[in-house]
């Protein structure tokens, strides 16, 4: 059976989504939307969601709860697009705590979100709904919110690849809204310099919030003719969460995998 749909091949294992959370409170109601969307489409499937920042409940107080509530083990999916400093040191970091606490309690850690096609797909959709068309006469900008990670940088950047793969547009860059180059307002301005009819932008962002309003500001002022919103409740985030959540619950017995779950 696909993730998408009945009992799928586990819900035994309760899910519990980390997002970062942010105190926009925009960003926890696109969040919460999209784990209402995957508990509709795996209803046996306790899904609980927890936040590292801002947001209650916090990833510790919900681990605790699971804890004391019976759970003998549980699946972390990290709610993050790129595999960066809160999927590798924040988070790992909650889980050796909850571990100390419960050493009882089975934890196991899902993959990031992203990348992921569906994600593409799910960018291709926001641009549609904002009027942008792929067609040579116009750039896009894939603009994320930026990492002192330079593998998850990449990982934007080869996002970017793909979607000019799919094309086809003129050029497709990608820009950070933070802590790397280019910043959205330049990647709008150099793509025009070049010669490009038109810029739309695309924010590979989880939900609303202070970077996709950076976002959308640089990118406006700089000439941008389309601004598509964060991805947000969209259906390709469930499926991706709930295919995280099978591969979790699959490896489970799988010496190497309790391994990379214990960084």
């Amino acid at each position: 059976m696909s993730a998408g749909a009945g009992s799928g091949p586990g819900t035994s294992v309760p899910l519990l989504a980390v997002a970062h959370g942010s105190r926009d409170p925009r960003s926890a109601e696109a969040v919460s939307a999209v784990f209402d969307r995957v508990r509709a489409l795996r209803p046996g499937l306790d899904v609980r969601l927890s936040y590292l920042d801002h947001v209650a409940p916090g990833a510790e107080e919900a681990l605790d709860e699971l804890a004391s509530g019976g759970a003998g083990e549980v699946v972390v999916l990290p709610a993050l697009l790129t595999a960066a400093f809160h999927s590798k040191v924040d988070l790992p970091s909650v889980l050796d705590r909850a571990r100390e606490r419960g050493p009882w309690l089975r934890l196991h850690y899902a993959d990031t979100l992203g990348p992921h096609p569906l994600l593409l797909d799910a960018v291709e959709r926001r641009l549609a709904e904002a009027g942008a068309r792929a067609e040579p006469e116009t750039a896009l900008v894939l603009a994320s919110a930026g990492s002192s990670d330079a593998g998850a940088n990449a990982v934007i950047r080869a996002m970017a690849d793909e979607l000019a793969e799919r094309g086809p547009w003129g050029e497709v860059v990608a820009a950070y809204a933070s802590a790397s180059e280019p910043s959205p307002g330049r990647a709008v301005r150099e793509l025009l310099e070049r010669g490009h009819r038109r810029v739309a932008v695309s924010g590979y962002l989880l939900a609303p919030g202070f970077f996709s309003d950076r976002v959308r500001e640089q990118s406006t002022t700089a000439g941008a003719s389309v601004v598509a919103d964060s991805l947000g409740d969209v259906p390709e985030l469930a499926r991706v969460a709930l295919e995280r959540y099978d591969a979790a619950v699959a490896a489970r017995h799988s010496p190497v995998r309790e391994s990379a779950a214990r960084p």
